[in-house]
């Protein structure tokens, strides 16, 4: 949790929330490759829109950690149908 809540300061900055850029510099250095492995070019531009509620163009922390709770629960339902091919539980 203390992790989470530094990156999402380390690039909020003293303005407490994310930027379309921010966010984009966020994923590049956080999550390396995931835009990369990204089909649609407008990836970041879609997940803030996303995220947005009040579609002000900023993202708090809020959401912030329900993109992170999403990517985990995507993440984790991946590990559960690989390790099923591998016929390991």
């Amino acid at each position: 949790m203390e992790t989470m809540m530094f990156t999402f300061h380390k690039f909020a900055g003293d303005k407490g929330y994310l930027t379309k850029e921010d966010l984009r510099v966020l994923m590049e250095k956080e999550f390396p490759g995931f835009l990369e492995n990204q089909k649609d070019p407008l990836a970041v531009d879609k997940i803030v829109k996303d995220l947005d509620q009040c579609r002000d163009g900023k993202v708090g922390f809020q959401s912030f950690f329900s993109l992170i709770a999403g990517f985990t629960i995507a993440c984790n339902d991946y590990f559960v149908v690989h390790m099923k091919q591998k016929g390991k539980k």
